[in-house]
């Protein structure tokens, strides 16, 4: 009896110290020049942010699915869509058909809707989230098991508490430009948010722009450090201002650029005058950018054009100690770093 009930202790306690000691995951998947990351938290549960492009041969569903798969998941638990461009949830009528989405959260409703094919996305959207929906504010909490999210902006508002460990003044706002570039209504309403698991710190604003950015680390940074940043807008100058980027001082980025899309020189120069960077990992190699320019292709997914392109992944793993490893799936080239 005795040994039965001590074979039965150390099968739990074993199952315990597995769960107590499991990684954070984060997966980006290739969309050409879309969006779909894939946020797995160490107790199992998903987050999929953005659903990427529709496509008729519905390749960006079939390649979140098959990122999906490779997580082990069988369902997805948050779909958060940043905001409604065609490049963030083009491929959720198709995806929904492939794996189920328990709730849906977003911004609130377009601010587009006189774009038909906008709006008869949005309203495709709303029948799908019917009562499986959140709308998020700024301050808002995401309840992801296992980590800590905090909604950072949100329908073109910033949050209004600083983080802990945040409120620094932004030196650099005293140079801010204002950008005037083409107006983008629905980009500036987007979803960004902040994750933490233990010192580890996530950043993802979706598609926010230049001026929108400024909102939440100017005059004072209300934001704080993190550890890896996704560049805002696959890597476009129209968003990742000096005065954001330097404010959060990533020592990681990773572009979710597509090889005709983001990428752009200047973001590359703003990224490596951050302090305390040390890497940029990119999706895809950036082929309107000089090759020298683009980190070194040991970092990079993919290098082909869309057409021959296989989708390769980038994954961040991230132990409970702080220390997180990026690899790159095309080549199984990683490098791990600590977090702050």
């Amino acid at each position: 009896m005795r040994t039965k009930w001590l074979l039965s202790f150390c099968l739990l306690s074993a199952g315990a110290l597995s769960a107590a000691s499991r990684n954070l995951e984060i997966y980006w998947i290739d969309a050409e020049g879309g969006a779909a990351t894939l946020i797995v938290s160490p107790s199992g549960q998903s987050m999929l942010v953005d659903t990427a492009n529709r496509t008729s041969d519905d390749r960006d569903a079939r390649r979140i699915f098959a990122a999906a798969e490779k997580a082990g998941l069988k369902q997805i638990d948050i779909l958060l869509t940043t905001h409604y461009h065609g490049d963030h949830m083009g491929a959720m009528p198709a995806l929904v058909k492939l794996i189920p989405i328990k709730m849906y959260m977003d911004h609130g409703p377009s601010i587009e809707l006189s774009r038909p094919n906008v709006a008869a996305a949005y309203k495709a959207y709303e029948e799908q989230t019917a009562g499986h929906r959140k709308v998020l504010k700024p301050g808002d909490r995401i309840p992801l098991k296992g980590v800590e999210i905090t909604t950072l902006m949100s329908a073109g508002e910033a949050i209004a508490q600083t983080m802990k460990g945040a409120g620094a003044k932004n030196l650099a706002c005293a140079d801010f430009k204002e950008h005037n570039g083409e107006p983008d209504p629905d980009n500036d309403m987007s979803v960004g948010f902040l994750l933490k698991f233990g010192k580890f710190k996530f950043i993802d604003m979706g598609d926010l722009t230049w001026n929108f950015e400024k909102k939440a680390v100017c005059p004072e940074n209300r934001i704080g450090t993190v550890d890896v940043y996704q560049t805002t807008h696959h890597g476009l100058d129209r968003s990742n201002s000096p005065q954001f980027v330097w404010a959060i001082q990533p020592k990681v980025a990773v572009m979710n650029n597509g090889p005709r899309k983001g990428g752009q020189p200047s973001v590359f120069e703003t990224l490596r005058k951050s302090p305390g960077l040390e890497d940029i990992w990119q999706g895809h190699l950036a082929l309107l950018t000089p090759k020298e320019i683009n980190t070194g292709e040991q970092m990079i997914a993919n290098l082909e054009p869309t057409a021959e392109c296989k989708g390769n992944l980038l994954k961040l793993s991230v132990a409970p100690d702080g220390k997180y490893t990026m690899t790159n799936l095309r080549t199984g080239f990683s490098k791990s770093y600590q977090s702050k």
